[in-house]
């Protein structure tokens, strides 16, 4: 009879070229204005991905938002800002390469529309977390209605307010899930459900 067993190096040549291949999840916390409670949720979420065996790390997190909101940093590893000095101040910005060190299984990104301070690799934020998925880093961040390209003109003519921090579509179209975030009564962040973009464009629950 012939020995039909598999062929140990091609086997891990085969598990290799899948862990090289395989990319991060994306997960976007979506509000209509700041301060509806996107950063809670996305940390809350954290706190129940921890609690479920996930490697989790907080990348960043924007150091304006609420005091309860903060606080829900506790318990939850924080990667350190990367300092990056300007003019007569110090700049403090997500540390890609320090992630890309850590590779946890999951990071907190905030402001997926944010302009890198000059001298990083990346101009924009989300450039930086296509790296991370690239490298197989899922990722949890967090966006508003007004940065999101095709709703920016939109929003500018009902609100009067023009921002200049735009996030092309095509980065929710990769998103494997999006949450709506509002504002509750209790002043505790509260989902909505999944929400859609205008044109082609899938998400999955939680």
């Amino acid at each position: 009879m012939t020995d039909q067993r598999p062929d140990p190096d091609a086997l891990l040549r085969e598990l290799k070229l899948k862990e090289e291949t395989r990319t991060g999840k994306l997960k976007i916390f979506f509000g209509y204005a700041a301060g509806v409670g996107k950063t809670y949720a996305m940390l809350e979420a954290a706190h129940h991905a921890k609690e479920m065996g996930v490697d989790v790390v907080a990348g960043y997190i924007e150091p304006h938002v609420r005091p309860e909101t903060l606080a829900l940093l506790d318990g939850l590893e924080q990667l350190p800002n990367k300092e990056i000095p300007y003019k007569n101040i110090t700049l403090r910005e997500f540390d890609l390469d320090g992630a890309l060190a850590r590779k946890p299984q999951l990071i907190l990104v905030d402001e997926l529309a944010h302009t890198n301070a000059a001298g990083s690799r990346h101009r924009k934020r989300y450039q930086d977390i296509e790296e991370l998925l690239r490298a197989g880093i899922s990722v949890y961040t967090t966006v508003n209605v007004q940065h999101l390209e095709s709703l920016n003109d939109v929003v500018a003519s009902i609100t009067g307010i023009a921002v200049a921090e735009r996030l092309p579509d095509r980065i929710f179209d990769r998103a494997d899930q999006s949450r709506r975030i509002c504002w509750s009564g209790s002043r505790r962040a509260r989902s909505t459900g999944p929400t859609r973009r205008p044109g082609p464009w899938t998400t999955s629950s939680p």
